[in-house]
């Protein structure tokens, strides 16, 4: 029973540093600081069970450690579900399909820059987009339905100012 809960203890703890880091990262500082403090407490009292009498019962190293590896996977899952900040898109289609692209993903409510490219065969249609990190697939799919062999490149952005729909104060 100690095992599972220094499992579930150490899981719970990694996920919360894994969604701080995050947050951190992204400029949300406060909620950080916040996490942090849940964090560590449950760290301190955590690694305090786990060296106690550590000798006589090492499978506390492997229950730690389980739990280490399986708060960073669940963390990864978590934040990406969570899907905090935003992200560039540039979306790579044939010229002819690029105003159809544009105009559907408008009528979604995103803001999309048009611009014209030249590609090795066909002119180019680059399309440029700040979007929430949560949205990328919904668009992905959208992208798809117009153009299956479009180009798509997807960055990180710490935060953004101005612009149709993301002004940040």
């Amino acid at each position: 029973m100690m095992y599972l809960l220094i499992v579930i203890a150490k899981i719970f703890e990694v996920s919360l540093a894994t969604i701080r880091m995050v947050l951190i990262t992204k400029g949300e500082r406060k909620i950080g600081a916040i996490i942090a403090f849940f964090e560590v407490s449950i760290w301190v009292v955590l690694v305090s069970t786990v060296l106690d009498n550590i000798m006589e019962d090492p499978l506390k190293i492997v229950a730690y450690a389980f739990g280490f590896a399986c708060g960073n996977y669940l963390g990864s899952l978590v934040e990406e579900k969570i899907g905090i900040g935003l992200s560039e898109m540039q979306v790579i289609v044939k010229e002819d399909k690029g105003n159809k692209l544009a105009c559907m993903l408008r009528d979604q409510g995103y803001a999309v820059t048009v611009m014209r490219g030249e590609g090795k065969n066909f002119p180019r249609s680059i399309l440029l987009m700040y979007v929430p990190r949560k949205k990328i697939k919904s668009i992905a799919n959208i992208v798809k339905t117009v153009e299956e062999n479009a180009v798509v490149t997807i960055s990180d952005k710490k935060s953004l100012y101005g612009g149709f729909g993301t002004l940040r104060k």
